[in-house]
């Protein structure tokens, strides 16, 4: 293939291609791609495992301390490369956004009801568990637990809770930016593109660390974007050639600019803020997911694999925010046992800590499995015909949002629970009027 011909595929023609979530790959019995909920369960899995190596807990004369035991560990830069799967997460919401809200308009809905039917989703599971931490850290104060310990554990709770924040706006947003892509694909996806790498050099230029916090919005905007390319097929039609060459040229890229130092090589680190070296991280991980994207699909069709992502595309939101607490109950237990047995708990990264990860991964599996399993009622209950306006459903994400900042700002407290608990109900209600 040219590049003109490149050119004309990423630009797209009148009419958009046809969708792959439509084609035979898709299951039969729901119309999902379910290779593409299969790199979804994959992503989720990779997250709880991640968070979960790094939870840890030592016990000294002091007491218990929680601590994040990748900070300062060398080899934590390197397994970064292969575990932050962000990036592949906003495009495979992209993507997956996109075809729900298409079949959406085909069925004669609205923007608004696409937007109520997300803000239900993912705030109605975010009641319940962010109650249910404000609650723990009450019994955790009334039962004289240290005060520094409570607010630590509150601080490690909310510290994920960014997603919840950021994947809403992007998905309110979604009508209006797959209207752009339609109209512009090009132009809309180097436009917020250009924005994030202009929020990074303001924020570099400038030594104001504040200002990166704008690509919360621009860097996971424009891989959302990137997943609205390959829910229209337009990178499913460029050649392998081209695929490989954007995948290692994005790789190339991102390599130079760990070695001159503008970016961390820990990509985890450029989460907070984001910068544009999860922009090349999400292309070299779409280009490689277009690649395998045949394989996928038929790796998801086997019975073994096939139940796994059953259970967690319903299921997605509430295991996220709950493996958290899960951690966080584990770690406790683990020092209550500690101080009560007088067991010394291996140093984190020392040969004894790596032998009981496998252990301690493993409960961590299984106990958000439980977790996810007995309370997803919430995520997957059907939502009522939603009658907001579009005013209303707007004040619904802006509450929804304003429950999320002021628990990572303010950090999770007893009471910035409650406040949030509160939000989040005016947000659910204001869909529902």
């Amino acid at each position: 293939m040219n590049l003109n011909n490149s050119l004309t595929l990423i630009n797209g023609p009148a009419q958009p291609p046809r969708q792959f979530g439509h084609t035979a790959e898709a299951s039969p019995a729901t119309g999902r791609d379910t290779g593409i909920d299969l790199v979804r369960a994959w992503c989720v899995l990779v997250v709880v495992l991640l968070h979960a190596l790094m939870a840890g807990v030592t016990v000294s004369g002091a007491g218990p301390e929680f601590v994040n035991t990748a900070e300062g560990a060398a080899w934590f830069a390197p397994l970064s490369w292969a575990v932050q799967v962000m990036p592949l997460f906003f495009v495979v919401g992209g993507f997956a956004g996109s075809i729900a809200y298409r079949r959406l308009r085909h069925r004669g809905g609205t923007p608004v009801d696409f937007l109520a039917g997300r803000v239900h989703r993912l705030l109605l599971p975010a009641v319940l568990s962010v109650g249910a931490a404000g609650l723990g850290l009450a019994i955790l104060a009334a039962g004289g637990v240290p005060a520094d310990l409570v607010l630590t554990a509150g601080f490690r709770y909310g510290q994920p809770l960014w997603f919840l924040g950021v994947f809403l706006v992007c998905q309110a947003l979604l009508p209006a930016l797959i209207a752009v892509h339609d109209r512009a694909p090009l132009r809309s996806i180097l436009g917020l593109a250009a924005a994030a790498v202009a929020v990074e050099v303001l924020r570099t230029a400038t030594g104001l660390e504040g200002t990166g916090f704008l690509n919360l919005a621009f860097v996971w905007l424009t891989l959302q974007q990137l997943g609205f390319f390959l829910a229209d097929g337009r990178l499913d039609a460029l050649n392998r050639r081209t695929l490989v060459m954007t995948g290692l040229g994005a790789i190339t890229l991102l390599a130079g600019f760990f070695i001159t130092g503008t970016f961390s090589p820990d990509l985890i680190e450029n989460l907070n803020p984001p910068t544009p070296a999860l922009l090349l991280v999400g292309v070299a991980q779409t280009a490689l997911l277009s690649l395998v994207r045949p394989t996928l699909t038929r790796l998801s069709a086997h019975p073994r694999i096939a139940a796994v992502t059953d259970f967690v595309t319903p299921r997605t939101m509430t295991i996220y925010l709950w493996h958290m607490p899960v951690l966080l109950t584990m770690a406790g237990a683990t020092a209550w046992v500690a101080m009560g047995t007088g067991v010394t708990l291996p140093e984190p990264s020392s040969a004894a800590w790596w032998l009981t990860r496998p252990l301690w991964l493993g409960v961590a599996a299984v106990l958000t499995t439980a977790a996810a399993w007995a309370l997803a009622a919430g995520e997957q209950r059907r939502m009522p015909p939603p009658t907001a306006s579009g005013a209303r459903a707007a004040q619904a994400v802006l509450a929804g949002l304003a429950a999320v900042v002021l628990l990572l700002v303010t950090g999770t407290t007893v009471l910035s629970a409650a406040a949030a608990v509160c939000l989040l109900i005016v947000a659910l209600r204001r869909i529902r009027k």
